[in-house]
């Protein structure tokens, strides 16, 4: 029987356990849309090897989740990785992490929502000709309202809700990777975890390390598991286990789909596969398995639903430890009395929803906003995971002498930085790669956009510096057993 949740001034205690915990960062990684939409991204670049680029990308985030992991343990709080760059740096740097971090988090929601309203109305459209193709807004709007509603009822509500829809998706896709294989019969091969297949103009393991980079972005989220370090049982454990067990299983996940779909559509024209027509995932399922193609369909806007879900918890119990000490407005701070739910914050992710997504995708179309948003998402968040690969040397190497590792404290995150240099590159455009293609407007305004708030960042951060540096101080504080006692996180947890 779980622990009563605390009825204090603080979010609800012992409310969620590792299965839900796991699954806010499985949701949040999206895995029915990455398959769908993301990964195939890689084809262009590694061709029928992608499955190899997937296994690179995989042991690539992994290096970062297990800093994250480690982090996790012993820093369980809701600011998550401002914390933990607050204790492994600066809590100038902190601050500054969690500022990006809640900016973009409240902007990933919009995001799914508008693959909703593209997916379904695209999709409608081509199977009633008089359903209107561009008449996505209303299916998106209705994704925010659940949203919206489910993060009103709490945390436990909110994960389990999203734990439900993530068993859906894994095992839809799974289910139809097994069908697959079975399918290809003699033309599975183990040759598609080699650089024989790779697209024309990116021979051997350099099309391979190319579409690696564009895999890891499908990995971004498995961290979303971390702001609920206060609302989850036993933390310590359950924080490292759901960060680093999502980012394992699901990259599990991402090889076994891509490999069943490579050997079944044919690696030496894989090549031309992508997200949407005859060669994609939805199309293949319309051509070969009958109506299956409507439990694909289901399963990606399911994933996109909980992927919104996930963000939104992400968001506003980021917003809630900013509040808490003193960066953002107080009104962040404020609890439903009964479900603990930080209802300002739930208001407001919703308010940002329906403003992103309504209107960028009515001022340019769906599809643009999507990738505008993206854009600017995956810019911070791989920034992020960079930092947080550093904090994570800083603080054992700092703060927990005793428990410091050569390899999972210095090699590990100098690794992680090392496989998201080049994905943050390539997320923003920056043409120091061959395969790196510079972005268009409006895509391309994502940069200044997140200069932009990183300047605010900043003044604010010098402002409230030098009026109030308490509150600087307490970046890096946790507030994890009493919510109404603060206490400065200098090694073990107090229990």
């Amino acid at each position: 029987m779980p622990a009563k949740s605390s009825t204090g001034t603080g979010l609800a205690r012992n409310a969620v356990g590792l299965r839900e915990v796991l699954f806010q960062s499985v949701t949040a990684m999206a895995p029915a849309a990455a398959v769908a939409a993301s990964i195939p991204a890689g084809a262009a670049f590694a061709g029928g090897s992608l499955p190899l680029a997937v296994l690179v990308a995989l042991v690539a985030c992994l290096f970062t989740a297990s800093c994250v992991a480690e982090l996790a343990q012993y820093l369980p709080a809701a600011g998550s990785v401002a914390t933990y760059s607050a204790q492994g740096l600066h809590p100038a740097v902190g601050f500054l992490v969690g500022w990006g971090y809640v900016f973009v988090e409240v902007l990933v929601p919009p995001l799914p929502l508008l693959q909703l309203g593209f997916t379904t109305a695209g999709t409608l459209h081509q199977q009633w000709a008089s359903y209107p193709a561009d008449l996505w807004w209303p299916w998106s709007l209705a994704g925010a309202v659940v949203i919206a509603v489910t993060g009103f009822f709490g945390v436990r509500a909110s994960a389990r809700f999203g734990t439900a829809l993530g068993i859906f998706e894994v095992a839809v896709f799974v289910a139809f990777a097994v069908m697959l294989i079975v399918a290809a019969g003699s033309h599975n091969t183990l040759s598609v975890f080699g650089t024989s297949h790779t697209a024309q103009g990116y021979s051997g393991i350099g099309g391979v390390f190319a579409g690696s980079v564009y895999t890891v972005l499908a990995f971004a989220g498995f961290e979303s598991a971390a702001p609920l370090a206060e609302e989850a049982r036993d933390p310590q454990r359950t924080m490292r286990r759901a960060v680093f067990g999502a980012a394992l299983s699901i990259g599990v996940v991402y090889v076994v789909t891509t490999y069943a779909m490579t050997v079944y559509f044919g690696p030496d024209r894989f090549a031309g596969f992508g997200a949407s027509g005859d060669a994609s995932w939805e199309g293949v399922a319309r051509a070969s398995f009958g109506l299956f193609w409507v439990v694909l369909f289901l399963a990606v806007v399911n994933s996109t639903i909980a992927n919104a879900n996930a963000s939104s918890n992400v968001s506003t119990r980021t917003a809630f430890a900013l509040g808490r000490i003193g960066f953002f407005p107080r009104a962040f701070t404020r609890l439903h009395p009964r479900h603990r739910s930080p209802v300002t914050g739930v208001a407001v992710q919703f308010a940002v929803a329906v403003a992103a997504m309504l209107g960028l995708g009515l001022r340019y179309d769906p599809v643009t906003a999507f990738a505008l948003l993206a854009t600017v998402i995956v810019t911070v968040i791989i920034g992020v995971y960079i930092v947080a690969d550093l904090a994570c040397a800083g603080y054992f190497l700092r703060r927990r002498r005793e428990l410091f590792s050569p390899v999972r404290h210095v090699l590990f995150p100098v690794l992680g930085i090392a496989a998201f240099v080049p994905a943050l590159l390539t997320a923003a455009g920056i043409p120091a790669f061959g395969f790196v293609a510079e972005l268009a407007p409006p895509v391309s305004y994502a940069g200044p956009v997140v200069g932009v708030w990183m300047a605010i960042g900043v003044v604010v951060l010098v402002v409230v510096a030098r009026r109030h540096p308490e509150r600087l101080a307490q970046t890096g504080r946790v507030h994890l057993i009493d919510p109404d006692e603060d206490h400065e996180e200098t090694g073990a947890v107090r229990g």
